[in-house]
């Protein structure tokens, strides 16, 4: 009717909701399409990831992860198999290769694993994690199958050739360490994440195990050649041709379950903590939940003008400071910061120490407490394999798998604190009883020490980098911390191991030909002792959001405050009042 006023009707916001989502694949997205604030948007989402009930997705997450840490470990710790066998084929009048050259290839490994841990781990929070993840199989395949097919000649030594090859394989290992880690930790439900990432870890065990039962396969398989020589010094002929192609089939598997992965981490989705910290696409981050939940590669549905208006509020309200070398040095320069770091880092280096220093050398220290001897070659490489074979299954394994049982119940400092007292114990009772102990206490301590180190602070220190550390800067924190890890294990084989032969006599052999072991094992007493104090530095993560470790909970406090008050302050007559 014309005599009446005309009334205005607001118009409702519209809705940018994305295709997709049924029973089995809820699309999150659209239930928060109606939030116009980008900070409830995210707290909302990223809610959903962390209250999501185990899942077919959580699994496929750890499969996928836990198949490279499968390889990585596997061509980590075949290095120790790898050198016995090139000193029988390389150097045929020994029957080993010279203490030197057996350092080098061992640390050549570490040393590139420092580089790519440092590299991937930064590269993941400037570009993103799903541009890095599979990047980093694609090296290790490539340097695994060329290390396989070197051969020596009278211009390139052998040993050169394994060592550079190694140290491009380690870059490619250590970009896995911070991307697995980080990946499993910002798709995992809070109550499981401890589980989840060392379910992925635990695959380490997993590949230490994959080395010691394919050495026995090629071992057995090459038995009639390997029972023509009774000593490693006297393999030649068709004895030294099986070595020699045994070495490059241990070598070359470790290639397959690489290849295997490799798919499936090309395609996996961005983690939408990255897309809304660091690339503040918050349409798109709410759509890479629900395409994580239906295991696509990535959200493909979202309305390009909605991305584009949900970037420039993602950039002008979100709560989340922005990365920058500014922020990161103001953020570390924070002593409650700063000390999580020195306790993450400062742990895994003491860690390593320890553990790179016995567990790449378990077929020397097998052979000089008289676990791998035998009256042919055939027998001393199929003990030194079973000799693997049984610590692992013994003491690594078990060691992992508890760990991944308790470590969100009981926590991770706690798990942490128990594992390098013990630890401490075991090397000093290792170290200093040495002499008094049979072959068998040794290998029954030996095995003790490798299961702490699992259910301890292998695990734990791995765990931690991935959850206390902000979005922005998680991937380059943990990349970080793991290196100062094979910063450590570089110590441990070029500086302290060799010291386990300082003192031999020529041709000594069993214990005569480490004189110096119960020393060095004293000194790996010494740093789980460190590990302790270091352990201190770091906080409880269990049960606990990534965004309340991060303190990224109390700034969306102060943006609600601060909203408050500017609405407060619109009301008539407040800012009259204010003024008197």
């Amino acid at each position: 009717m014309s005599g009446q006023p005309s009334v205005a009707v607001a118009s409702a916001p519209v809705l940018h909701k994305t295709a997709g989502g049924n029973s089995a694949y809820h699309n999150f997205n659209n239930d928060f399409a109606h939030v116009q604030d980008p900070n409830e948007r995210r707290r909302l989402a990223l809610a959903e990831i962390d209250k999501a009930p185990f899942g077919w997705y959580h699994v496929r997450a750890c499969v996928v992860a836990g198949v490279g840490f499968f390889t990585d470990s596997y061509d980590i710790f075949a290095v120790g198999l790898l050198t016995t066998m090139l000193g029988i084929v390389y150097w045929p009048t020994k029957g080993s290769m010279p203490t030197n050259s057996d350092t080098a290839i061992k640390v050549a490994t570490s040393g590139g694993t420092i580089v790519g841990q440092l590299g991937f781990g930064a590269l993941a929070d400037i570009v993103g994690r799903k541009r890095m993840y599979g990047l980093e199989l694609i090296v290790i395949i490539f340097a695994t199958l060329a290390q396989s097919l070197t051969s020596n000649s009278p211009s390139v030594n052998i040993v050169g050739v394994i060592i550079f090859w190694r140290v491009i394989m380690g870059i490619g290992i250590g970009g896995d360490y911070p991307l697995s880690s980080i990946i499993t930790s910002e798709f995992a439900t809070t109550k499981w994440r401890g589980a989840m990432m060392g379910a992925v870890f635990a695959m380490q065990g997993m590949g230490q195990l994959g080395a010691a039962i394919i050495m026995i396969i090629v071992t057995a398989g090459f038995k009639e050649s390997l029972l023509t020589s009774k000593t490693y010094a006297n393999c030649q002929g068709v004895c030294g041709v099986a070595v020699d192609k045994m070495w490059r089939t241990l070598i070359g598997f470790g290639a397959v379950p690489a290849c295997i992965a490799l798919y499936y981490r090309l395609t996996i989705p961005e983690t939408p903590r990255y897309t809304f910290d660091v690339a503040r696409d918050v349409e798109k981050a709410g759509d890479d939940v629900a395409a994580y939940m239906a295991g696509k590669a990535s959200g493909d549905s979202v309305d390009e003008v909605a991305r584009a208006k949900g970037r420039i509020a993602g950039e002008e309200v979100m709560t989340v400071p922005k990365a920058s070398f500014k922020d990161f040095i103001s953020y570390y320069s924070k002593w409650k910061n700063g000390k999580i770091l020195l306790g993450t880092a400062g742990s895994w280096f003491l860690l390593d120490v320890a553990y790179y220093g016995v567990s790449l050398n378990t077929p020397i220290i097998l052979q000089t407490i008289g676990f791998s001897g035998g009256p042919t070659v055939y027998k001393q490489l199929m003990n030194t394999a079973v000799g693997n074979l049984i610590v692992v299954l013994a003491g690594a394994i078990p060691g992992y798998w508890v760990s991944v049982a308790t470590i969100d119940v009981f926590g991770r400092k706690p798990v942490q604190f128990m594992g390098f007292i013990i630890l401490t114990i075991l090397f000093c009772i290792f170290g200093f009883a040495y002499t008094k102990l049979s072959n068998h206490g040794l290998l029954a301590i030996y095995v003790l020490a490798q299961f702490f180190f699992n259910f301890g602070p292998n695990t734990t220190t791995f765990i931690v980098p991935g959850e206390c550390f902000p979005t922005r800067y998680r991937s380059t924190s943990h990349g970080f911390s793991a290196a100062s890890g094979k910063l450590g294990a570089v110590i441990a084989q070029a500086a302290i191991a060799p010291l386990r032969t300082r003192g031999a006599k020529k041709g000594a052999t069993g214990r005569a030909a480490s004189p110096w072991l119960p020393h060095v094992l004293e000194i790996f007493a010494l740093f789980m002792f460190l590990g302790i104090l270091t352990t201190m530095c770091i906080p409880e993560t269990a049960r606990k959001t990534l965004e309340e470790l991060a303190g990224e909970d109390e700034s969306r406090d102060i943006h609600d405050e601060e909203s408050d008050v500017r609405e407060i302050s619109k009301e008539p007559g407040v800012e009259e009042k204010i003024a008197a």
